[in-house]
């Protein structure tokens, strides 16, 4: 008997395989507003249990529905698919790179309902991950419906990530810029597959705008800065790109803590705690929970007292930690923003101590304060900047974000950071048993060819670009 002939999927069309694109974008957008939609009931439940209850009652109450809640997530998570856990975005690396697979079947409904309740539960997670990770997954059943070449299969995972963060956000252009910068390494290039991501984007931010409306998420009234304060922009940006590199330290310091008490004890036992304090603080301290996006519209608009600012980001970025920890559903790209809001207004507060401010200089450094420390935590400058123009429409601030993002950047590479996605990455392949792919500091845009030409099978079923 001869050996058994493998067929390999035939190409394509471009014109069908923008269709499938289209496809994606119109999930991916339904299924991310959808989520948007429940998570804001979901954290309606806090104002359902107070009418009830009295005096310590309503906090022993709040901790305990909200641990339940984490508790159910982590439950669901550790039984289905343990991928589902944190942002996702390092698994759609991972899987565009060959090293993790996308179980869409699992990853759908798990990351999906569990992080209903994770979000709902006052964790400080942002809904962007929980969506990028879906957003893939429906790709992935797409492609795998219509048996695509691992190189299509692989551009249309890209483009479902890509329209699951315009769908978080209602920011295609970031979307689209987060694919060429985020997964530079892993990315196939070329004219079909970049394609696919820019029509996936444009398509589900035009469902999300259908089902949740058009204004920019976190919408504010900003003020063109003179070109005198530029240099305080770059200040503020050298100390974001030192705080982005502890933050990413942090988050990996603070997973390896809770997986050594899971293997001592339990692994729901951080989880346990974490809810259970998470609950009363809904009520005590709101600006120490939830992704943030409505506080940092909140603290860009209201003039608090310094030492109030000062803990509100100490208290942030203990609570994003510990939360991140837990195991649950959630990303951080919003806990970022809001902790860099808070960040940016408590320099420009210090900074108002030496010198007068003009109008609106508080709320342009907190908004310059995002781009800033996304960009010194995430690596992605070019992203920074244009999410956050996005997000807040201020397109008058962008020197001053500019010069906030790239001084960021330029120190989190000098003090040794790398990319916190790329970090997640390559620890969940070292808890699996794998080794790292040590790719070139500079390998350049399209460096995926290069690994395709090393191995032909790659490209089966697509056409070069």
């Amino acid at each position: 008997m001869g050996e058994p002939v493998v067929e390999t999927p035939r190409a394509m069309s471009d014109a069908a395989y923008y269709l499938l694109a289209v496809l994606v974008g119109t999930v991916a957008g339904a299924v991310g507003a959808a989520f948007h939609l429940l998570y804001a009931y979901a954290m309606e439940w806090p104002a359902l249990v107070l009418p009830y209850f009295e005096g310590p009652e309503v906090l022993a109450v709040l901790a305990a529905v909200s641990a339940a809640m984490v508790l159910v997530s982590v439950l669901l998570v550790r039984t289905f698919a343990p991928e589902a856990a944190g942002s996702g975005v390092q698994e759609i690396e991972g899987a565009l790179d060959g090293q993790r697979e996308v179980r869409w079947k699992r990853i759908l409904p798990v990351k999906f309902v569990a992080g209903i309740l994770s979000l709902g539960s006052g964790l400080v997670l942002g809904r962007e991950g929980p969506t990028i990770h879906m957003g893939a997954s429906v790709a992935k059943a797409v492609g795998d419906g219509f048996v695509l070449g691992v190189r299509d299969g692989r551009g249309l995972l890209a483009a479902g990530g890509a329209a699951g963060l315009a769908a978080a956000f209602n920011a295609p252009l970031a979307a689209i810029l987060f694919v060429i910068e985020e997964t530079r390494r892993q990315f196939p290039y070329g004219l079909r597959t970049y394609s696919a991501v820019i029509i996936a984007s444009v398509v589900s931010a035009i469902v999300t705008e259908i089902i949740g409306g058009t204004a920019p998420m976190m919408a504010l009234e900003t003020t063109e800065m003179p070109f005198w304060l530029m240099p305080a922009f770059a200040g503020l940006g050298v100390l974001l790109g030192a705080l982005g590199v502890i933050f990413n330290w942090a988050v990996v310091a603070a997973l390896e803590l809770s997986r050594k008490i899971g293997l001592k004890a339990s692994p729901y036992l951080v989880p346990l705690v974490v809810g259970a304090a998470i609950g009363p603080l809904l009520v005590l301290r709101p600006e120490a929970t939830t992704g943030g996006e409505a506080l940092a519209v909140s603290l860009a608009t209201h003039h608090l007292p310094l030492l109030t600012m000062a803990v509100i980001v100490v208290v942030r970025f203990v609570m994003t930690m510990a939360s991140y920890s837990t195991g649950v559903p959630g990303g951080i790209f919003a806990p970022i923003l809001a902790l860099a809001t808070s960040a940016g207004i408590l320099f420009a507060m210090l900074l108002e101590l030496a010198l007068p401010l003009p109008p609106g200089a508080i709320m342009a450094f907190g908004v310059a304060a995002m781009g800033g420390l996304f960009s010194s935590t995430v690596r992605a400058p070019l992203v920074g900047m244009v999410l956050v123009a996005e997000l807040t429409g201020g397109y008058n601030l962008m020197i001053p974000v500019i010069i906030t993002c790239v001084c960021a950047n330029v120190v989190a590479e000098a003090l040794g950071g790398k990319p916190i996605y790329e970090v997640l990455l390559e620890r969940t392949l070292l808890l699996a048993g794998k080794t790292p792919p040590k790719a070139p500091e500079d390998e350049p845009i399209g460096g995926w060819d290069e690994r395709e030409r090393r191995s032909p099978e790659a490209g089966a079923g697509a056409p070069r670009a």
